[in-house]
C-alpha cells in the first residue's frame, strides 16, 4: 500500500481511505487494487496486458485513454540512469499520467497548486492518476525496480515539460515507507 507524506505539514498517511481523500484534495486519484491475476515476475508485457484487459478497458472508458503498455525497469535495464534523469526533475505533461503498479516501488513527488509537496511511495497494487498539468517528478526506490501498466490519452504517449524550478533538488529521493527527508532547512 502507498505511503503518503505531506512534506510541508510533516504528516504521513498509511490508511487507504485517508490517502485517497488527501490526494483527491490535491487533484490526484488513488486506488488500491488487490492484484487479481497471478503473473510471473518475468511474464512478458503482452501476458500482463491480457491478464488485466478487463481492468484496462474500464480505465480507458473512465478516463478517455486510448492505449496501454507496460514499463519494466530494473537495475540491469540498459541506460537506466539516463532514463531516470528524464523523470527525476520537476515536470508536467499535457495528458494524465496513469500507473498501476505490478511490482517494485517508486516515489512520486507532487508539487501541488497550493505549494504543498507530497511524496507518494507506490508499490504493487497501487493505482495512481496524476492529472495533466500537475507538476511532479519520479524516482525509483532502493530496489531500483518498477513494473507498471501505463495508460495514455494519445497513442504517441506523453512528453515531459520541465519547469526548471529546481524545487526537486530540495528533496531526497528516499523510500522508507513513512520516512521522507527534506533537504530544505
Amino acid at each position: 500500500m502507498a505511503v503518503v507524506t505531506i512534506l510541508n505539514e510533516d504528516k504521513t498517511l498509511t490508511d487507504t481511505h485517508e490517502i485517497a481523500s488527501a490526494l483527491a484534495s490535491h487533484g490526484i486519484d488513488y486506488e488500491r487494487w488487490t492484484p487479481a491475476h497471478h503473473i510471473a515476475d518475468n511474464a512478458p508485457s503482452e501476458e500482463i496486458l491480457n491478464a488485466y484487459a478487463r481492468e484496462i478497458e474500464a480505465l480507458k472508458q473512465r478516463g478517455g485513454y486510448v492505449t496501454a503498455d507496460v514499463i519494466d525497469v530494473n537495475p540491469s535495464t540498459p541506460g537506466l540512469e539516463e532514463m531516470l534523469a528524464k523523470f527525476n526533475r520537476e515536470h508536467w505533461h499535457e495528458e494524465d499520467e496513469v500507473r498501476f503498479i505490478i511490482a517494485g516501488h517508486g516515489l512520486f513527488h507532487i508539487h501541488s497548486a497550493s505549494g504543498a509537496v507530497l511524496a507518494i511511495e507506490v508499490e504493487a497494487g497501487d493505482l495512481i492518476r496524476v492529472p495533466r498539468g500537475t507538476q511532479h517528478w519520479f524516482n525509483l526506490c532502493s530496489d531500483r525496480r518498477i513494473r507498471a501498466i501505463r495508460l495514455f490519452q494519445d497513442s504517441a504517449g506523453w512528453t515531459p515539460h520541465y519547469t526548471e524550478s529546481r524545487v526537486d533538488e530540495n528533496f531526497m529521493p528516499l523510500c522508507f515507507g513513512s520516512a521522507h527527508l527534506s533537504m530544505a532547512s
